[in-house]
C-alpha cells in the first residue's frame, strides 16, 4: 500500500507515476480492453465485479486498486459497488480517453490491431440512434404509434442521464462481442491472485 490513502479519483498524469504500485482493474468489454488499455491492466467487465470480489479483496489487501473504464463513468460505478463490499479502490478520471489524451501510452496486444473495437458509449450511440429512426420512420409509414419506440429511446437517455446508469449499455454488454469467455476471466483472475 502507498504511505497514505489515495483519493477516491486521480488524474492520468497521478496514475502514470504510480501505476507500477497499482493493481489496474480495467472494467470494459473485452472488446474495449483489447482496442486499447493501461499498460498491465486486468480485465474484468463491470458486470463480472461480483464473481471477481475475493480476489480483488486479496489484490486490495497487497496493495491500492485502480479502477479504469473509457471515460469514468463505468469505473465509477465498480468503485461504488467495490466500497459497499469493503474494498478500497481508487478511480482513474476520465479514464483511458484522459490517458491517452494525456500522452500515455495504451498497450494493444498485437491480435487486435487490425480491427477497431466499438466502445460502449458508442455502441449506445449507434443503437439509440437506430430506434429513434426507427421509430419515426414506421410511425411516418406504418401506424403513428410507432414513434413511441423514439419516445422510449428519449425517457430512457434522460432517465440514463439523471441516474448516471444506462439499460442499455447494460444490454448490450450482454452481447457475444461484448462478453468474456470463460477461460479469458479464469486466467484473469488467476493473475489478480498471483499479484
Amino acid at each position: 500500500m502507498t504511505a497514505s490513502p489515495l483519493p477516491s479519483a486521480l488524474a492520468a498524469d497521478q496514475v502514470h507515476g504510480l501505476l507500477h504500485q497499482l493493481t489496474v482493474i480495467d472494467v470494459r468489454t473485452p472488446g474495449e480492453y483489447a482496442y486499447g488499455h493501461l499498460p498491465g491492466a486486468l480485465n474484468i467487465p463491470l458486470d463480472q465485479i461480483r464473481r471477481a470480489l475475493t480476489d480483488i479483496r486479496h489484490a486490495a489487501e497487497r496493495g491500492d486498486v485502480l479502477v479504469v473504464c473509457a471515460s469514468g463513468a463505468r469505473s465509477q460505478n465498480a468503485c461504488k459497488l467495490l466500497a459497499e463490499q469493503g474494498i478500497p479502490s481508487v478511480t482513474l478520471t476520465g479514464g483511458t480517453g484522459a490517458w491517452a489524451a494525456a500522452g500515455h501510452d495504451l498497450h494493444r496486444p498485437a491480435a487486435h490491431t487490425g480491427r477497431a473495437a466499438w466502445g460502449m458509449e458508442r455502441q449506445v450511440r449507434l443503437t439509440a440512434g437506430t430506434l429513434v429512426l426507427l421509430g419515426l420512420a414506421l410511425g411516418l409509414l406504418v401506424h403513428p404509434a410507432f414513434q413511441l419506440v423514439s419516445a422510449a429511446i428519449a425517457g430512457g437517455l434522460v432517465f440514463s442521464a439523471l441516474t448516471d446508469t444506462c439499460g442499455m449499455a447494460a444490454l448490450l454488454g450482454r452481447l457475444p462481442h461484448n462478453r468474456p469467455r470463460p477461460t479469458d476471466l479464469d486466467a484473469t483472475l488467476t493473475a489478480l491472485r498471483s499479484g
